[in-house]
């Protein structure tokens, strides 16, 4: 699969004007971004790029403040190289450590997760990536039954399976994200993990004690329902992809008809990560 690649070049020094930018584009398609030294790069399939739709997404910000972007064809062929130009290894507090397979190993933290990026989305670096394992780690998985939804590499689903959890479906629309949840789990030695691929149609009509969901906003709505039939009663749910303001409160609302409950969440910027139970 072919994607564009638009790179912003932005003059603010506001992170939170860049996230606006990054916000609206992920709600039009975008599902990978790359903070670089003058701004960021974006990507998405070519066959979801309509320039007149993503002019109009950005246009609330024109008057705001100023940035431009240059549109380039990435070929399939040359993605990898791409990536693993810029791909560096994270660490998540001093428990977990987030590296590539071109990457050494750091055996000094508790757990580790190898992960060959492509062109799927969840390499750790970005906040709400982060932000949902840290709150991975401050819950309990042993014994759970899992769904991640939007999975892109399966870094959720994969720190499920190290974190105890003994059966997790993985699922993604893009079929990349499908391979890359697939080989990642190979790389992790990981067996218990079923990838998917499709979106909430592909969620099997079985009951989960735990759902991931980094996706956005707008998706995360338009799933709410299927998400509630999916989770047993006091299963946890844990939403990402949005901000804290006006999203947080939109997120609430929506999960509250479905009775699941808001109980804490993690902001970093103005991203947020939040806990639900049923």
């Amino acid at each position: 699969m072919n994607y564009y690649e638009l790179t912003f070049t932005t003059q603010t020094t506001e992170a939170y004007q860049q996230d606006l930018l990054i916000n609206a584009l992920g709600e039009g398609g975008f599902d990978t971004f790359e903070e670089i030294e003058s701004g960021f790069k974006a990507y998405i399939p070519e066959t979801d790029f309509k320039e007149d739709a993503i002019t109009e997404a950005l246009m609330p910000y024109r008057d705001m403040f100023d940035f431009s972007y240059q549109v380039t064809l990435i070929p399939q062929k040359n993605w990898n190289e791409v990536w693993e130009s810029n791909f560096e290894p994270i660490a998540i507090g001093n428990a977990v450590f987030v590296r590539a397979t071109f990457h050494d190993p750091r055996p000094e933290f508790k757990y580790e997760i190898v992960i060959d990026p492509k062109m799927a989305f969840g390499t750790g670096h970005h906040q709400t990536t982060a932000m949902v394992l840290q709150l991975m780690l401050e819950n309990d998985f042993a014994g759970k039954k899992v769904l991640d939804m939007g999975c892109g590499t399966g870094i959720l689903a994969i720190m499920a399976s190290k974190l105890g959890a003994t059966d997790i479906a993985a699922i993604d629309y893009d079929p990349v994200c499908y391979e890359s949840t697939v080989e990642n789990s190979q790389l992790n030695h990981i067996n218990n993990i079923t990838a998917l691929c499709g979106s909430k149609e592909a969620i099997p009509n079985e009951q989960y004690d735990t759902i991931l969901a980094n996706i956005n906003r707008n998706i995360l709505i338009d799933q709410m329902s299927r998400y509630s039939e999916a989770l047993k009663p006091g299963g946890e749910i844990y939403f990402s992809g949005f901000y804290e303001s006006p999203d947080l409160d939109i997120i609430k609302a929506e999960a509250g008809k479905y009775g699941m409950n808001y109980i804490t969440h993690k902001k970093d910027k103005e991203w947020v990560a939040a806990k639900f139970v049923k």
